[in-house]
């Protein structure tokens, strides 16, 4: 028999551009295939405030947020890897599991479940609300496809295992995923925030023979250099491309992950690659955002670009890994968080995150 809707709380986008609005919810009790959890820690992400800017698009009203940690509390008929009190990772990758890319290890690309926003469980007083990129995490609880979940053990604390849904992921796996690299190659990681330190530690993982942090902020490159950074150089510098040049032996650039989404970063990154280089796009802009190249030089220098979409990640595989590697002390989380804030302060946790100085940003709801 279906459990009835429960009334929570979240933070809600009715505007975009203005602040969320905290507002009584009805959420929906999990059916087929469903699992209930009540949020412990949600990070915030840029994508989040992509969204809640409007840079998206997308029908309002709407709660957001998708990089979440929390407690089973219900589930729906047909799950049987989850029970109530199981404490879990909440990610937005749906995937059915058996599509083309799914049966490929692609679950990001599933086709069946790529739609992000369709029979949402969330109500307001006023009508429904868009559940955000299939999760709707800025709030008490969700409710969410079992496919969505990674256990978790009661070691890893909440704020720490928000990361892994999204950011930790995102990074990290696109340099160990999205691209096969030799040892040895010379890597630059444009943009030093939550992703892309964790793509510098990565990089520096693998073995490469330089790991090349770019940023405007300062305090940023110097947090790289900890994450693994062998040379930290300023995205303002007019000389950039000359500096990377004087330290590859001239030759410039082996593989540049840029996890800004802005067209002047990428179209820079364009200028720092070597031979048969490749940039690897990992920040996802807001819509209309292009890069421009030299198609004859591109096409001479065998350049190519890749898209990265979270990191190719294979949930089941990749997360415990990461965990495992985060016990054994080889893996920086921890050191990922800039501010901790209540759910009532996420508004100033939006606003603070807005300004590019923070790494990661994570809300407690206890």
């Amino acid at each position: 028999m279906q459990q009835p809707s429960q009334t929570t709380k979240a933070a809600v986008c009715r505007s975009f551009g203005a602040p969320l609005t905290f507002e009584a919810i009805q959420l929906a009790a999990p059916s087929f295939g469903e699992v209930q959890v009540a949020i412990k820690a949600v990070a915030i992400c840029h994508s989040d405030i992509t969204f809640i800017d409007g840079k998206w698009g997308g029908d309002l009203p709407a709660v957001y947020g998708h990089e979440a940690a929390g407690i089973v509390t219900q589930i729906g008929p047909g799950v049987s890897r989850y029970s109530p009190g199981d404490r879990v990772i909440v990610t937005l990758i749906r995937s059915c599991g058996s599509c083309h890319y799914c049966a490929d290890g692609n679950q990001v690309q599933c086709e069946v479940q790529t739609p992000l926003d369709q029979n949402s469980p969330i109500r307001l007083a006023d009508g429904p609300a868009v559940q955000g990129m299939r999760t709707g995490a800025f709030a008490e609880a969700v409710t969410v496809d079992a496919s969505q979940l990674v256990k978790i053990d009661d070691d890893l604390p909440f704020d720490v295992a928000s990361l892994l849904a999204c950011g930790v992921i995102t990074g990290y796996c696109a340099v160990t995923n999205t691209v096969d690299m030799p040892h040895g190659s010379t890597r630059a990681i444009v943009g030093c925030g939550g992703v892309g330190l964790n793509a510098v530690q990565a990089a520096a993982h693998q073995g490469a023979r330089c790991v090349v942090a770019i940023d405007v902020e300062p305090s940023k490159l110097e947090v790289a250099k900890q994450f693994g950074a062998t040379h930290m150089l300023d995205a303002r510098a007019p000389d950039l491309a000359s500096q990377v040049q004087s330290m590859t032996a001239g030759r410039g650039l082996d593989y540049v992950f840029v996890t800004v989404g802005l067209s002047k970063v990428m179209d820079q990154a364009h200028t720092l690659l070597g031979r048969s280089g490749t940039i690897v796009l990992v920040g996802m802009p807001p819509s209309g955002e292009e890069t421009r190249f030299d198609a004859a030089t591109f096409a001479a220098m065998g350049h190519k670009v890749v898209g990265s979409k979270m990191g190719s990640v294979h949930m089941a595989k990749d997360i415990p890994g990461l965990i495992d590697m985060h016990r054994q002390g080889r893996l920086k989380l921890k050191e990922l968080i800039s501010n901790r804030f209540r759910f009532e302060q996420i508004n100033e946790a939006l606003d603070d995150a807005r300004q590019g100085r923070s790494l990661r940003n994570v809300v407690m709801f206890d």
